[in-house]
């Protein structure tokens, strides 16, 4: 195992037990809420969650800044949220902070760093932030906080006393800002600000239901494709606005898939490269992790109407670069700018550009209005977040953005899914949009039609979830192959393909394109295991559907559709007590929200064979199911 030296941020429910006491209902609807605001903002801090064991969160940080600015976030968000609960039914956290030696062993870590993190934690009050004194060292002259000593305390199985200091959190005080980033070129612009990961214990869980896995996936070395191969990694914010953090990630976003859409490229997802953003990291260990040969790095610069890029293409095989420049513009040239760097990359590489791809970047792009696509960054911003409050957020700029140019397809397209994402995700997510659940799915619809008249990959990924749920199964499979066409290296568009199969009786077929998926996003979420293993399900291989099913779970507890088919793999493999335990489990999750468990097999998945629906529902049966 190794060791390293990392800052651990540890926090439990106070009064978890006299809650569940009272309420057990209440309690696990007001956890699982405000585990979404917590794991998003986990997210939104360059974090990744490491575990959740009882009503604690464990995730890890770029920084010990980063960790403190998201312990602030978080209790300022879960004290709005206590506003609106009646006094006994209030849920406060404790948040302690400690930088430590720690052991590694996998995606766990272990030692007295976090023991002491969990010990600062029990010191704190319900709301409250604490530190230790190796904590206050790293952030104390780098945030505008006030911090009160508490003196040294001797704690439970440590040694030695610790100091400890308390964040003074006074009721509607901002979160603190980020410091100022240190200017550099486009070489060391990722140095760390510590060379630490910061690890995050608090009572949450998962964000929502399909899109984000809790820990991304650790695959083995990966073999190099017979094509180009290429990774974006996250273009550094160099303006002196820390708010235009969006445009610096649309920048990048949007090279990614002007190159996705060269069939002589191999790309790399969007979700698998921004798990290194703000991190200190080489560019071979980046090429090794995500099976690639080049790296493009780089940063943007926005200052009022000028926009400048540095951008540099590496061979991560020689460590040569390829080539760098600096391009400055107006920022109504932007997609020109663009356009000029995509060009630039194709050249190095030796690939030729289809025809089609010849115009210039202008005629390209979803929208030739400048001011429209900015406000667009801004709602994918927060779209990309997946919270029921950045939902109601981007759907607003997106709505703005169409005010802007109303024959924008990609904002058409977003806010349709926007809109189809919170209707199945539940009355929570809804209520912010102002809207029903079926007036969710009709707004979802309208947005859509007009979407087509000028489609994306995401539009016709969206229209093809929407076939395979009214059973028209051909017609999904038709709506995920122009998506594939649109953008063959789009991991989501190869996904909507295999459920698509899926549902339409050829699972066997359907595995290839989830594992192309998972090749083209090697830090792929825990929803593509989820899919990999519906489709060995429907091709009765039991026991690889079961292990992928585990796997889905394990990185997300909260995702709890794959239960349902796990237990009637378990059951189909003759293992009848795991098959009920795990029948108990989604049962108790599921009866809850109000619905039987009994009719989900029946309305949920949308089969086109009886044989396949059979094969489910014996399943099923045979663990308990009646």
């Amino acid at each position: 195992m190794d060791r390293r030296l990392t800052a651990i941020l540890s926090a439990d429910v106070k009064g978890y037990s006299r809650l569940m006491g009272e309420d057990e209902v209440a309690t696990v609807r007001t956890l699982t809420a405000y585990r979404e605001v917590i794991v998003s903002l986990v997210s939104q801090h360059r974090g990744r969650v490491v575990d959740m064991p009882g009503d604690n969160l464990l995730a890890e940080f770029a920084s010990v800044v980063d960790a403190v600015q998201c312990a602030v976030e978080i209790q300022q968000g879960l004290q709005a949220r206590n506003a609106e609960l009646p006094e006994h039914r209030k849920m406060q956290f404790r948040i302690g902070i400690n930088l430590g030696d720690v052991l590694v062993d996998g995606e766990r870590i272990y030692g007295d760093g976090v023991n002491i993190a969990a010990r600062v934690e029990g010191l704190a009050e319900g709301g409250g932030i604490c530190l230790s004194g190796s904590a206050h060292e790293q952030v104390e002259n780098k945030l505008p906080l006030s911090y009160e000593y508490l003196g040294e305390h001797a704690v439970k199985n440590i040694a030695k006393p610790i100091h400890v200091y308390r964040i003074a959190m006074a009721p509607g005080t901002a979160p603190p800002p980020a410091p100022p980033a240190k200017r550099a070129e486009p070489r060391r612009w990722r140095t760390a600000t510590l060379a630490a990961m910061t690890v995050l214990v608090a009572g949450a869980g998962g964000l929502g239901i399909w899109n984000y896995s809790l820990r991304p996936s650790s695959p083995p070395a990966l073999e190099l494709p017979d094509k180009p191969s290429i990774a974006v990694l996250p273009f550094a914010n160099m303006s002196e606005d820390p708010k235009q953090e969006y445009f610096s990630d649309g920048m990048t976003e949007d090279l990614i898939t002007d190159l996705s859409k060269l069939p002589g490229l191999f790309v790399i997802a969007r979700n698998s490269t921004f798990t290194y953003k703000g991190k200190a990291v080489k560019v071979q260990q980046v090429a090794r992790e995500l099976g690639v040969r080049y790296v493009l790095e780089g940063s943007v610069r926005k200052a009022g109407d000028q926009v400048r890029i540095n951008a540099q293409l590496i061979d991560a095989g020689t460590g040569r670069h390829l080539w760098a420049e600096r391009y400055d513009g107006h920022i109504g040239n932007i997609f020109a700018l663009q356009d000029e760097v995509t060009r630039k990359i194709v050249a190095a590489l030796a690939v030729k550009l289809p025809a089609g791809d010849r115009e210039d970047g202008a005629r390209r792009k979803e929208t030739p209005n400048v001011a429209a696509y900015d406000v667009f960054l801004q709602g994918w911003a927060h779209y990309v977040r997946r919270t029921p409050e950045d939902y109601v957020k981007a759907a607003d700029y997106f709505k703005r953005a169409l005010e802007l140019e109303p024959n924008y397809g990609r904002a058409y397209a977003a806010l349709a899914s926007t809109y189809w994402e919170s209707s199945q995700r539940g009355w929570e997510w809804t209520r912010g949009l102002g809207i029903s659940h079926s007036g969710a799915r009709d707004r979802a619809n309208e947005y859509l039609q007009t979407a087509m008249k000028n489609p994306t990959p995401l539009a016709h990924q969206l229209a093809s979830e929407m076939r395979w749920r009214e059973r028209q199964h051909e017609e999904a499979i038709t709506e995920a192959r122009r998506a594939i066409a649109l953008d063959p290296n789009d991991p989501d568009s190869q996904v909507a393909m295999a459920m698509a199969l899926i549902w339409a009786g050829k699972a066997d077929e359907a595995v290839d394109f989830v594992k192309r998926a998972m090749r083209l996003n090697p830090h792929y979420p825990a929803y593509y295991s989820y899919v990999l293993g519906l489709a060995h399900f429907g091709g009765e291989r039991y026991e690889e559907a079961a292990t992928l099913f585990e796997r889905a779970l394990e990185r997300n507890p909260e995702n709890y559709p794959p239960l349902i088919p796990l237990a009637a793999a378990y059951a189909h493999l003759g293992r009848r007590d795991k098959a009920r335990a795990t029948l108990d489990k989604y049962r108790t999750e599921w009866e809850w929200q109000g619905a039987p468990a009994a009719s989900l097999h029946r309305s949920w998945w949308p089969y086109k064979d009886g044989r396949d629906a059979k094969r489910l529902a014996d399943g099923l049966s045979n663990a308990g199911l009646r």
